[in-house]
């Protein structure tokens, strides 16, 4: 006699709803008239709003600027064919009223049809903004790589006529005996001198970085503290730190050379008149590059001036490349060389009313 099991499938403990829900990826079953009937735990995150908030409302109504995917939707009922959408900029009703960015999401319409359901369409939204911060990301490190070499061979270019020009500078002045004008070989030392500083600047440190343990909240009021020197009295420079953050590896002066010259930046940008945001926060399982860390540290300076022209912000980590009269493009240059040499990264966001540099350090783990 041969003994019969019932193997149980892995699926049997759980419904078809407790499997849609546990979908990174947004689902939303729209009826013919492009109505809410069902939308899982991530497509109500993307929308803002519960289910019962969204039932029966149509989809186009829950996002602001929604005529792109409306579109999409009526084309696929129409051709009873999937339709798809990327990259589209939606607005989510529910945060019209707060100061949160549209999200961007890849859409795909599928047609179902039931003779007692009757026409639906299961509607699926992928946010997109991973996959644009990692395509950003390797963009950024492309740039720094070039950018590095470029700089050192410019500034290598410089060095050399730059010392020549000094010693002429100093040997003309020892042999003149009218003391007005030595006043003219001291000016051309002097600039010699700036400029000498400002190419060992552009060829940066030869050397690894010196690592130490370093807390990441007494970097940021170092440079909280030399801010506030710098800032008069209508700029207001706020705090928001995250006292999860462990301890971490760093060369300190590095660090603080690279948040100080973004910091700087914001307080330029806001002109005397504006808030100053500086907020750290732990981040687990990030990717930075070809990198994937188990903890990451994020220091973000944050402003409200007027934000990063449209025209500088594919441009604006290149060395030289300035928004400012007085400046010397190297600020921004320096920073992500110095965050790289640690396996970070500096990234920003900008729009009138609200830029945000975000510097991401790995602390622990690469993956």
């Amino acid at each position: 006699m041969v003994a019969e099991y019932e193997v149980a499938s892995p699926l049997s403990h759980f419904d078809s709803a407790e499997l849609v829900d546990a979908l990174a990826t947004g689902v939303v079953m729209l009826d013919a008239t492009l109505c809410v009937i069902y939308a899982n735990v991530a497509a109500q995150d993307l929308l803002g709003m519960g289910l019962n908030q969204a039932r029966g409302r149509p989809i186009g109504e829950l996002f602001i600027g929604a005529h792109a995917l409306t579109a999409i939707l009526r084309r696929s009922l129409e051709r009873s064919e999937i339709c798809s959408g990327h990259e589209l900029l939606l607005t989510p009703l529910a945060h019209a009223r707060r100061k949160t960015t549209a999200v961007t999401v890849d859409v795909t319409a599928t047609p179902l049809e039931g003779q007692v359901t009757g026409r639906h369409l299961l509607l699926e939204l992928t946010d997109a903004r991973q996959r644009q911060r990692i395509s950003r990301e390797h963009d950024l490190i492309n740039r720094v790589d070039s950018s590095r070499l470029m700089v050192r061979q410019l500034a290598h270019e410089i060095k050399n006529p730059l010392g020549g020009l000094r010693g002429a500078a100093q040997l003309l002045e020892r042999e003149l005996n009218d003391g007005s004008l030595k006043e003219y070989t001291s000016i051309i030392i002097c600039e010699a001198d700036r400029l000498r500083a400002l190419v060992d600047t552009m060829l940066g440190p030869s050397s690894p970085p010196t690592k130490q343990p370093a807390n990441i909240h007494e970097i940021c009021e170092h440079v909280l503290h030399l801010l506030r020197i710098e800032a008069g009295p209508g700029v207001t420079i706020e705090r928001d730190y995250d006292p999860s953050l462990p301890v971490g590896q760093f060369d300190r002066n590095e660090i603080i050379q690279a948040l100080l010259n973004v910091a700087r930046n914001a307080l330029q940008a806001v002109d005397g008149h504006g808030t100053i945001i500086l907020r750290t926060r732990a981040l687990s399982n990030v990717s930075i590059g070809t990198h994937r860390h188990r903890l990451v540290a994020t220091i973000e300076v944050e402003d409200d001036g007027p934000g990063v022209p449209a025209e500088l912000q594919k441009t604006l980590f290149y060395p030289l490349v300035t928004g400012k009269a007085d400046g010397t493009g190297l600020g921004l240059t320096v920073a992500q060389e110095m965050l790289a040499r640690h396996q970070g990264i500096v990234e920003f966001d900008s729009r009138p009313g609200r830029t945000l540099f975000k510097l991401l350090l790995p602390i622990e783990g690469t993956e």
